[in-house]
């Protein structure tokens, strides 16, 4: 095979399904296809288009899907031993994912929850490559997270483990998404911040995030208080100040209980770069017992898209 060492990667999503054939030699991926999930379905049927896009796949290389080493699938919902406990986007409670891969393709498999599985692909090829201990928190609708010591995912006793937008941050504050009050991810996902620029703007007519939206703020993004902040803009920095403070509450809780050697931020949030990390490093300073120059390094996360085909696809070096 040319030197090459093929694995498969699956980034099951609720909407669309994204495979990738890499070669984790070259630690790259040499051919991608998406398909629909068409969810909710049974696992089985989801399984069998998987399984379909795989073979596509290995025949676009010139290859069989017995060269391949394993199939690693990232899913969203609740996983425990390749189980996926719960996932109410697919439609699925206790499906043995693992062993229908496997009995499907006659190939060994693995299953990870996606924010564990983006997590991994930091820690093995990212921003952790080469470090013994990575979290990730992912800022999107939600935050989310993932924890790897020592090579390998940190799932808990029952695979609730890296809930990191769940951590409180105020008790009794905002509702959040899963029912309880003051949540992390009620004060620090996307959602939070765009929400939070929008009550601004609306206390201050004259900031320059109106002109960012063209005056419309059915259009604000999590984008909008960055780019007025650039400008100057007094209300954008006390948006991204209060969104960076409660961060900085997440990340410091992380530091101060696992000490680990590299926290990354993922999610568009990340691609402001220094503008959100540097302050975001400060401010964890300042909460962190001990913080020295031997501290955890705060990091962007490496990749984007491919996160989780990335992930899905490392999560066989594991059980090496």
């Amino acid at each position: 095979m040319n030197g090459k060492k093929y694995c498969i990667g699956v980034d099951l999503g609720g909407t669309n399904i994204a495979v990738g054939l890499v070669d984790i030699v070259s630690e790259s991926i040499v051919g991608k296809k998406s398909v629909k999930t068409n969810a909710p379905r049974s696992c089985e049927a989801i399984t069998r288009d998987i399984i379909d896009v795989c073979e596509y796949l290995c025949r676009e290389e010139g290859i069989t899907l017995s060269d391949t080493e394993w199939i690693g699938v990232a899913t969203p919902g609740i996983v425990k031993d390749d189980v996926v406990l719960a996932a109410f986007n697919l439609g699925w409670e206790n499906a043995p994912f693992g062993d229908i891969i496997r009995e499907m393709s006659k190939r060994p498999a693995y299953v990870a929850n996606d924010a564990n599985a983006a997590a991994y692909a930091e820690a093995v090829w990212g921003a952790g490559k080469g470090r013994k201990s990575l979290v990730a928190f992912t800022i999107g609708t939600g935050v989310g997270g993932g924890v790897v010591i020592g090579g390998k995912i940190w799932e808990g006793i029952n695979g609730f483990a890296a809930e990191l937008g769940h951590m409180i941050h105020e008790p009794g504050g905002r509702l959040c998404s899963c029912g309880k009050r003051g949540c992390i991810e009620a004060y620090c996902s996307a959602s939070a911040l765009v929400r939070d620029t929008k009550a601004q703007m609306e206390l201050d007519k004259d900031s320059l995030m109106w002109q960012e939206v063209s005056g419309d703020i059915g259009r604000v993004s999590g984008k909008t208080a960055f780019r007025a902040a650039d400008l100057g803009d007094e209300s954008a920095k006390l948006v991204i100040a209060n969104f960076t403070e409660a961060l900085s509450t997440a990340v410091s809780n992380v530091v101060n209980i696992l000490q680990p050697d590299v926290v990354c931020i993922g999610g568009g949030i990340s691609r402001e770069g220094e503008k959100l990390l540097a302050p975001l490093r400060e401010k964890v300073r300042a909460k962190s017992f001990g913080a020295d120059s031997a501290s955890c390094e705060i990091v962007a996360a490496t990749f984007a898209n491919d996160a989780g085909i990335i992930g899905a696809a490392l999560l066989g070096l594991q059980n090496k």
